[in-house]
């Protein structure tokens, strides 16, 4: 993916996290409902992690960040 199109990503699961309060998914299923390849979902977790809007819990999942 170019960092165009995982910019266009990140907007996207931002937005998803925003409209479904609660959610926590593992990278695993995180990839299958947004429709990518692992490593990409890491960058785009990774990049909305570094930016303090998701968490990784220490499970192995990925929620928002309370505040």
């Amino acid at each position: 993916m170019s960092p165009a199109e995982i910019d266009a990503v990140v907007y996207r699961v931002r937005a998803e996290f925003i409209e479904m309060p609660g959610l926590q998914l593992t990278v695993t299923q995180a990839a299958r409902l947004w429709g990518l390849n692992p490593e990409d979902c890491e960058s785009v977790i990774d990049t909305l992690v570094r930016t303090a809007f998701l968490r990784r819990t220490s499970a192995g999942v990925v929620m928002r960040m309370e505040g």
